[in-house]
């Protein structure tokens, strides 16, 4: 036999181990170790073309679900934090069940078994991170505390929690179920404001009837304005702006 059945006889020896790797599981180390070998050693010989890449395709014959049995919480907590990474990845919008469940290594029948769908997942991944957290101020002035809070949702906005925030908003517009869900779970500034405002009325400094007018979150409306035309940061100047020509003429009792 000749040079190419010597090459032949070691191609087809080659790619039966290929087979083998690809289809019997090792560990992972292990694997990736023997497919580059096998990688390497088909390369070398002369008119062989890998027609893709070897170690990808042992990745995805892995099923990387398998895995420690996770119950209870913890399940619950790798779901959501798979959830957030999700949609820092690629919005709302490309967000499906399928891609959680292979991010938090688990199946949709058990993210299904929890959430009747992608909208209830996102709401409780978002309160799990505290988008709509916030400590509200108490400084005894209406003005220190209406930016003190603008401040704090401005800081918020500029982290990775910004881009999620202004995802989930954009999407509202277009998935009215999804925008109730948002409205009735993910409350950023008004219920904050309403209590800073409700302290400002018992100090004199605001009529009650403040509270239930749109007057009420003009503060929070406009910086969430600015972050959704703008990004972020937002200039402080700008969140002073808010409060001392917008919002305390507008509020303010006047004496």
């Amino acid at each position: 036999m000749g040079e190419s059945s010597e090459c032949s006889v070691e191609t087809v020896s080659v790619i039966g181990s290929l087979k083998i790797i690809r289809y019997y599981r090792y560990s992972i180390p292990r694997l990736k170790l023997l497919t580059q070998r096998t990688q390497r050693s088909l390369e070398a010989l002369p008119g062989v073309t890998l027609p893709l890449n070897v170690e990808q395709s042992v990745d995805a014959t892995v099923d990387h679900r398998k895995g420690p049995r996770r119950r209870g919480e913890q399940l619950e907590q790798a779901i959501l934090t798979a959830t957030l990474e999700e949609l820092a990845d690629g919005g709302y919008s490309a967000l499906t069940m399928e891609r959680v469940a292979i991010r938090a290594r688990t199946s949709k029948a058990v993210l299904y078994r929890r959430w009747p769908g992608r909208a209830e997942l996102v709401m409780d991944a978002c309160k799990l991170n505290g988008v709509s957290d916030v400590d509200i101020p108490d400084t005894g002035s209406l003005r220190t505390d209406v930016i003190a809070l603008l401040r704090q949702l401005s800081a918020k906005m500029a982290t990775p929690l910004g881009g999620i925030i202004r995802g989930l908003i954009a999407e509202t517009a277009r998935d009215p179920e999804f925008a109730r869900l948002v409205r009735e779970r993910v409350h950023i500034g008004p219920a904050a404001i309403d209590t800073i405002l409700e302290r400002a009325v018992t100090r004199g400094d605001v009529e009650p009837a403040i509270l239930t007018s749109r007057r009420a979150t003009v503060a929070t409306d406009l910086l969430r304005n600015q972050f959704l035309l703008f990004g972020a940061p937002i200039d402080d100047a700008i969140i002073l702006e808010i409060v001392d020509d917008v919002y305390l003429p507008l509020v303010q009792r006047v004496v």
